[in-house]
């Protein structure tokens, strides 16, 4: 017994001595075919550089609304007694909207009414009056020129005169100030009537039949409904203020609503705010955006609803209701609604025609550890100190951070600087450095942002991505 314990125990020994091996033989090779050290080198995606437009960017979310939208208030206080649209009802302008209550205003209208032909009762009595005492005092006039009367009595005759004719001026106001209490009051009445300011559809609508309302005439009073033309949407984005500077009146964007995933939609910039918004204001997560007004100018809102109130109630539109859809580019056309979410790209700028690259292509290298250091070698020869230059963050020389992409030349990397303008989503204009149909490597990512070396041997495998998705592969042999 104690014999075949020792030998299993042996045997173990023996299998778990081979299984290092074969793991230290396998991770080896696993390293040098990494490293690029073994005979077919590290295997590289490589692409063509093309010509191909490439325009700058700026995205901001924000929310669809009607370009106008106009908030219903009443200008008198009262109970509605009618209530003639619902929401979504399509009015014309001028359209009746409300009716609040008249009776007490209609009273007030009676009573200002009485009070006109009042006033203009005192003015008939006091204009017969003056035309008295003018005739007095003219009378009188004459007899004391003639010295026939005193001056006390011409002087009485006088003064009543101008009182006559003080109180005609003072009775000419009231009927002014009657009139224009009665119109004031003719007008109230007529405020309980709400007409449809433009054109549109209800957007919104707040309030019932029976319920009571608040207004005046200086005040905002109680919001009613929204009558807005949604056939004219927009949608107002908040664009950072480092992107804001490159936007511009007129320029074009696709516009994404998330209620129409698969579609995009065309838009212009019309309006951009000059006064900020600030969230977070004092803290570390304070952000300062700025309110950019695009209008959407691809077909929507084509489908409307219009009340008929002649339309038979046993029609397919029902209640009345009468509805129109229109399709373009084989599909319908969007119904907006305010307060849809949106993503909007803004098109800032174009380069036409570009020499392009994958933007996973380009990276930044420090010169000063992959060239050769012939210069530093010979200041150190001859006793000289390289003169001191300014360092990045990371402790590299800045002036040593460059730009490059890698190419394939028989078989070995090379690296080239370039100079790069603006980017799109997937690619990057080079101003310099490439000519179009050049060979260059793409990815992996973690190749070409870190392992690659000018001379190192590579593979190339033509058609590789164009975004270094490879770099997931790559990481993971790390």
């Amino acid at each position: 017994m104690p014999q075949q314990q020792s030998a299993t125990k042996r045997i173990l020994k023996i299998a778990g001595l081979l299984a290092g091996v074969l793991l230290v033989l396998v991770g080896a090779g696993f390293w040098m075919g990494f490293l690029g050290g073994g005979n077919e080198g590290t295997s590289v995606e490589t692409a063509e550089v093309q010509r191909r437009d490439v325009t700058q960017t700026v995205t901001a979310f924000g929310r669809v609304q009607p370009e106008r939208e106009i908030a219903i208030s009443p200008d008198v206080p009262g109970e509605i007694v009618e209530l003639a649209v619902q929401e979504g009802d399509r009015v014309r302008r001028g359209e009746l909207l409300v009716k609040i209550e008249a009776k007490d205003y209609l009273a007030q209208a009676q009573q200002q009414r009485a009070g006109v032909r009042e006033a203009r009762a005192d003015l008939s009595g006091l204009r017969a009056d003056s035309a008295q005492a003018r005739q007095e005092y003219e009378r009188k006039k004459k007899l004391f020129e003639k010295e026939m009367i005193s001056r006390q009595e011409f002087e009485t005759a006088e003064v009543a005169y101008e009182r006559a004719v003080s109180q005609l001026r003072s009775a000419r106001y009231r009927v002014d100030q009657a009139r224009a209490r009665l119109q004031e009051s003719q007008e109230r009445v007529q405020q309980t009537s709400i007409y449809a300011p433009i054109g549109g559809t209800v957007s919104k609508l707040t309030v019932e039949e029976g319920e009571r309302v608040v207004g005046t005439d200086r005040q905002p009073g109680t919001e009613m409904m929204r009558v807005a033309r949604l056939e004219q949407m927009e949608v107002e984005v908040d664009v950072n203020e480092n992107d804001v500077v490159n936007v511009e009146m007129g320029d074009t964007a696709s516009v994404e609503v998330d209620a129409y995933p698969e579609r995009s939609f065309e838009a212009v910039v019309t309006e951009i705010a000059n006064s900020a918004r600030v969230s977070g204001e004092g803290t570390q997560e304070q952000i300062t955006n700025f309110p950019v007004t695009l209008r959407l100018t691809s077909p929507h809102n084509l489908k409307t609803r219009r009340r008929t109130a002649s339309a038979d109630s046993s029609t397919a539109s029902g209640a009345g209701l009468k509805q129109q859809e229109i399709a373009f580019g084989g599909q319908p056309a969007p119904t907006f609604r305010p307060g849809m979410s949106a993503t909007v790209d803004i098109s800032t700028h174009t380069v036409p025609d570009a020499v392009a690259v994958p933007i996973g292509a380009v990276t930044v290298r420090d010169f000063n550890k992959v060239q050769p250091q012939s210069d530093s070698s010979a200041a150190a020869a001859s006793g000289s100190a390289p003169a001191r230059k300014q360092t990045s963050p990371g402790g590299q020389r800045a002036e040593d951070l460059r730009k490059v992409v890698f190419q394939v030349e028989d078989g070995k990397a090379r690296m080239t600087e370039v100079a790069t303008g603006i980017s799109d989503q997937t690619h990057i204009h080079v101003r310099s450095g490439l000519e179009a149909g050049e060979t260059i490597v793409t990815g992996p990512y973690a190749a070409v942002s870190r392992t690659l070396r000018p001379g190192m041997a590579v593979r190339a495998r033509n058609g590789g991505p164009s975004g270094g998705e490879g770099g997931d592969e790559m990481a993971s042999a790390e």
